[in-house]
């Protein structure tokens, strides 16, 4: 079902200090191709700032500035993810994870899951992480249940969306359990489903290797993994712009009068907007005239799906596990959100 024994095995290689096989070159890919891949991505933007400057055309301006906000805004917590990621590379040995997490991987689905609320970052730090964690021996269904939680119920974005929600615990309550229910849900569905085949992990500096100090193997691993993961950062953002300059205002208002097709419209706007997790309660809160259930929906598939992390996904594990990921997660989302709304709000 998954590919933990090949990544298991290169663990254990890792450990005893040799150097696993890496295997053929991907694609025939060129050794500085995540600076290309940034370079592509920033080089348009970097015309169409200069060219809005120059031109004051408000959709451009318009363009150009949800472009840079979402970018600024995920970048502390890409950084954040990417540092936790070389850490847990340099530092930790993979025996570690496997005397924390149950045996069993149906069992270490939730409790990865649940350990989600010990990273205050946003769906951006959690891609590296969970990379890691692959890279450590943690079975894939495991890393992926805690890719998915950690965005949505952890500490910081819990407050804000009380903060965001005054006098209404229930939202908050409804967050969390369906944001766990979809995490869960989908470790499942991976251990079920899921094909080696699909996921691809990044080739990478992983753990300590022989000649090398640790602080040496960080540095490397921590700065492959920023180049690596920034680019496709950029990619979404400016796909996310695009949307919230393309669409107008008046297709989001004919939505909002239909209960259902309300939740599904709020569900392609958290995925098309890519807003920060520690964020999106404050958006989904100035959204009135939407049900309360379409605005939790909203803050769930945000942070498990959006532009920017399905980007991320496949520069990290593949094209073939982010489409496939990607949509699957936005369907139990949805109906995670649907019925856990309907009982708690």
């Amino acid at each position: 079902m998954s590919s933990v024994s090949d990544i298991s095995g290169a663990a254990a290689a890792v450990d005893a200090g040799t150097e696993p096989d890496a295997g053929p070159p991907a694609r025939g890919l060129p050794p500085n191709w995540p600076w290309l891949l940034a370079a592509a991505a920033l080089v348009p933007g970097l015309i169409l700032v200069v060219v809005g400057r120059s031109l004051e055309q408000p959709a451009v301006q318009a363009w150009r500035t949800v472009c840079l906000a979402v970018t600024v805004q995920a970048l502390p917590f890409l950084l954040l993810g990417t540092a936790l990621s070389g850490a847990i590379n340099a530092f930790v040995p993979a025996s570690v994870f496997q005397r924390l997490l149950p045996k069993r991987p149906a069992l270490a689905v939730p409790v990865a899951g649940a350990a989600g609320v010990v990273l205050p970052g946003c769906e951006c730090a959690s891609v590296p992480v969970a990379n890691s964690l692959i890279g450590r021996g943690v079975t894939p269904a495991a890393a992926f249940a805690f890719l998915l939680s950690a965005p949505a119920v952890n500490p910081v974005v819990l407050t804000a969306t009380a903060i965001a929600f005054p006098g209404s615990p229930e939202m908050v309550l409804a967050r969390l359990v369906a944001s766990l229910v979809t995490a869960a849900a989908m470790g499942w569905l991976w251990l079920w489903l899921g094909r080696a085949e699909w996921l691809k992990p990044a080739v990478r500096h992983t753990g300590h290797q022989a000649g090398r100090s640790r602080w040496t193997e960080f540095r490397l691993g921590f700065q492959h993994d920023f180049l690596h993961a920034g680019g496709f950062l950029v990619v979404g953002a400016m796909a996310a712009a695009t949307f919230n300059v393309a669409v107008p205002r008046s297709v989001v208002d004919t939505f909002a009068g239909s209960p259902w097709l309300s939740v599904l419209f709020l569900a392609l706007l958290a995925i098309v907007l890519a807003v920060c997790s520690e964020a999106d309660a404050f958006v989904a809160a100035s959204l009135t005239g939407f049900s309360p259930t379409a605005r939790l929906t909203f803050m769930v598939v945000g942070p498990m799906v959006d532009l920017k992390l399905i980007a991320l996904q496949a520069g990290t594990f593949g094209r073939a596990f982010a489409v496939r990921f990607s949509s699957a997660t936005a369907v139990v989302a949805v109906a995670v959100s649907v019925v856990v709304g309907g009982v708690l709000l």
